[in-house]
């Protein structure tokens, strides 16, 4: 899986019904893991960990779903885990479904957010996916988020458009899509007067079936 795939696999996962006995496999299936691999771990053929219910899959992550209101003792739990230490984890994360906290323990970077919001992070664990980043990168998730959310789009608007895939309706494609990526740019960078006003505009006059945020823009577009 390449990143883009990733973040989409990741914010699905975070958009759907929390559900703590699935979540461990299913985070780690979000980074590319294997179906064979995902059952090694569920009948405890290759799950290190030496915690109930935590879920350790050997160099790369301890993780462990636990009670309302206890995740900051259980991510110090994992991190004093021997095991976390002997199977040479990198990344610990715990969640209770409702918080979200995870570290790498490399150099000691963590995440603490609502686990709503956990998929804005997905660079922090790209890693696990044998991604190399830098932290520049993982800080601006949006720069990944952007072409997987516009590929959505195209792919929606193909559907309700085939014609549109034709060589002589392609070009028109092609313009409405810039036009859009403009349009979304100028309300992110306050080109236009008042808030919202596209995106607003949208959600108004159309049922929405995918996500339309004037945050495809990079943070960095607002400094400009």
């Amino acid at each position: 899986m390449n990143a883009v795939e990733i973040e989409e696999a990741v914010s699905n996962l975070a958009a759907a019904p929390f559900d703590a006995a699935v979540f461990p496999y299913a985070f780690l299936e979000a980074f590319g893991n294997k179906e064979t691999t995902l059952r090694r771990l569920r009948s405890g053929d290759s799950n290190q960990s030496d915690l109930p219910s935590g879920v350790l899959q050997r160099n790369n992550i301890h993780l462990r779903v636990c009670a309302q209101g206890e995740v900051p003792v259980t991510l110090a739990i994992l991190r004093q885990s021997s095991a976390t230490t002997r199977q040479k984890a990198k990344f610990i994360l715990a969640t209770d479904g409702q918080s979200f906290e995870a570290e790498n323990l490399a150099d000691g970077e963590t995440v603490v957010c609502a686990y709503a919001d956990f998929h804005d992070h997905f660079g922090f664990f790209l890693p696990l996916a044998g991604i190399t980043t830098v932290k520049q990168i993982r800080e601006n998730a949006f720069d990944i988020k952007a072409p997987s959310r516009l590929n959505r789009l195209y792919i929606e608007l193909l559907k309700d458009n085939p014609e549109w895939a034709t060589a002589a309706r392609r070009e028109d494609l092609n313009h409405f899509m810039t036009r859009l990526i403009f349009c979304f740019f100028a309300e992110d960078t306050a080109i236009f007067h008042g808030d919202r006003l596209f995106t607003g505009t949208i959600e108004q006059m159309t049922a929405r079936a995918i996500p339309l945020t004037p945050t495809w823009c990079s943070p960095r577009c607002s400094a400009r």
